[in-house]
């Protein structure tokens, strides 16, 4: 009697979370303004479960959440495929997107119950460590992973591990690097291959102040994008390996000490709207107002959707390292797509998922279809990367030519427990304090260093 109570009100609690939003968002996702989770009336978006087999027999029916309809899209052009190139394997997927918060939160409920999960899901990268908690009940993935730790950015898995066990796999790496407006440039004398270190970066950037009037570069008033990709360059973090907090270490302050005198100097602004993902911003750039901005590589589609007088003047060039021989980018943001401990045929669903995700074939469409720089390396100097798409022209045939450039410099983060937390209090109060109220960081980075103690 007990028992069945108690899988009445899980359930109940689960339709309850699926019917209310929880509001909000984290500021740590990669997804575009343009390609938000959908949210009509009944807070999903389903596919059709279309996908079946060549054969005629029965088809492995595979539910899929997410909260990103492009990759919703994604997942069911590849299971369409794997039907074609598998039908002894055939699947069903019945894909559905659901907000960003009701997704996770529904998801977390399903898991910790042991009842309404799907078998396959995103779970993003901020959100990943409430995941890990105890024993996951997520499914080992190693048996796919390890046979391709040679052939892609490794640390694209390690971020989804635990005691040695994967358990996700990211659609892409998130390398940062410089979106520079050659037109600015060119007219100040400024040649962006030229820029080989932070210091030659602020020299450039008096110069372009002088000879134009406006900013070098833009940093985010509220967000982690102008902190995390600076000082995961220098090998730091916001937390350690051992999921301590490291918000002030010396090197984090002498960052942040450095891109404010940027900001009294002139040579940098604080973007409009105090972040990169606002209307405000995107006008602000559009206009030709700052000459440059370092950010994730899927920030490609702001450009493309929400920049288009900018077509054929941005070219994507390699952040500045901090010294001569140090790195020159940073893996940054991320969505792994992961297997629950209740799928009914997890063996075929990894299959599949490798297929999706570590295969070159799949690997080739993540760039094809949703813009992203592939966690296997060896697609990226594949012809087809140089292939006409909106990509490359706008921004040119030689993005891939400065991953290649790079891809041995892209360290790895760490993602631990107390991230989110972290991530939240350098957001919301570590870079107002720095960019907008100019406060002295090191003060403001140990204050929030002693608040999340």
């Amino acid at each position: 009697m007990k028992k069945a109570f108690l899988c009445t009100t899980v359930l109940l609690l689960i339709l309850v979370m699926g019917l209310s939003g929880c509001g909000g968002g984290n500021g740590n996702k990669e997804t575009s303004p343009s390609n938000q989770p959908a949210q009509d009336n009944s807070n999903s978006k389903k596919s059709d479960g279309s996908q079946k087999g060549n054969t005629g027999g029965e088809a492995q029916k595979v539910v899929f959440w997410t909260f990103v309809d492009a990759h919703q899209k994604f997942y069911e052009s590849m299971a369409a495929s794997w039907n074609e190139s598998h039908p002894d394997k055939a699947i069903e997927l019945e894909a559905t997107t659901i907000p960003y918060d009701d997704m996770h939160t529904k998801l977390l409920v399903a898991l910790q119950s042991g009842v309404g999960a799907p078998d396959l899901v995103d779970i993003e990268q901020s959100k990943f460590p409430n995941f890990m908690k105890g024993t996951p009940q997520l499914v080992s993935l190693n048996d796919i992973v390890e046979p391709e730790l040679g052939n892609i950015v490794k640390s694209r898995v390690e971020i989804y591990s635990k005691d040695n066990t994967y358990y996700g796999i990211d659609y892409h790496v998130g390398a940062t690097v410089m979106y520079y407006n050659k037109e600015m440039l060119d007219k100040a004398g400024v040649n962006p291959d030229d820029i080989k270190t932070w210091a030659e970066f602020e020299t450039a950037g008096k110069q372009v102040l002088e000879k134009t009037g406006k900013p070098m570069i833009t940093f985010e008033g509220n967000g982690n994008w102008s902190w995390w990709p600076a000082i995961s360059q220098q090998g730091s973090d916001q937390v350690d390996a051992d999921g301590n907090v490291t918000v002030d270490t010396p090197v984090n302050v002498k960052t942040m000490e450095f891109f404010q005198k940027m900001v009294k100097e002139g040579v940098a602004a604080v973007a409009p709207g105090a972040g990169h993902d606002t209307e405000e911003y995107f006008g602000y750039m559009d206009s030709g107002s700052a000459a440059s901005v370092f950010m994730p590589f899927w920030f490609m589609n702001r450009f493309t959707d929400h920049i288009p007088d900018l077509k054929g003047k941005i070219i994507i060039r390699p952040m500045p390292a901090w010294e001569e021989g140090g790195n020159r980018s940073a893996g940054m943001g991320g969505t792994a797509t992961s297997i629950t401990n209740q799928a009914k045929n997890p063996d075929l669903i990894k299959e599949f998922l490798a297929y999706a995700k570590l295969s070159k074939e799949g690997n080739l469409q993540v760039w094809k279809q949703l813009g992203f720089d592939p966690i296997r390396t060896d697609v990226w100097s594949d012809p087809a990367m140089k292939e006409s798409n909106k990509f490359t022209d706008y921004f040119g045939t030689d993005i891939f030519d400065t991953l290649l450039s790079v891809k041995d410099e892209i360290a790895p983060v760490h993602i631990r427990e107390k991230s989110p937390e972290v991530f939240d209090a350098v957001r919301n109060k570590a870079m107002p304090e720095i960019f907008i109220n100019m406060k002295d960081p090191a003060q403001v980075l140990k204050d929030v260093q002693s608040s999340l103690k």
